[in-house]
């Protein structure tokens, strides 16, 4: 292992694995470019807001492995991890992350179906005749 750093974010379903080790940029998601599994540059902006925080970009490699949830809660997974991967490496990073809110697990989940009901609160349609 050359010195790389792992760290795991979740978000609702989605669980993200972020390798994290200095090198020239590439960013490695699921086998597929940073651009092609996150599409959106919005999304590409949160999860790279740690490193810019802090250092170029361009300093570090990432392998992310992501699986569950949608893009979004995947993004903010992968923000996660790479928050926490940054903190293993560099103690020093943990209070200005934390004050951004980025080492916060969002523990929001969905709620589950109850029975006698359409959804988890919504109920079937009411028929007075």
């Amino acid at each position: 292992m050359s010195n790389e750093t792992i760290g795991i974010g979740r978000r609702k379903t989605a669980v993200s694995s972020v390798r994290l080790r200095k090198g020239t940029g590439i960013i490695d998601v699921n086998g597929r470019a940073f651009e092609q599994h996150f599409p959106l540059p919005l999304q590409r902006q949160e999860i790279l807001a740690p490193l810019k925080k802090f250092d170029d970009p361009a300093k570090y490699d990432l392998i992310v492995r992501v699986k569950g949830g949608g893009l979004e809660a995947q993004a903010i997974a992968t923000r996660l991890g790479i928050s926490r991967a940054l903190v293993q490496n560099d103690e020093l990073t943990r209070a200005p992350l934390k004050e951004l809110g980025y080492l916060t697990r969002d523990p929001r989940k969905k709620e589950r179906k109850k029975y006698g009901r359409k959804k988890a609160r919504k109920r079937f349609q009411f028929s007075k005749r």
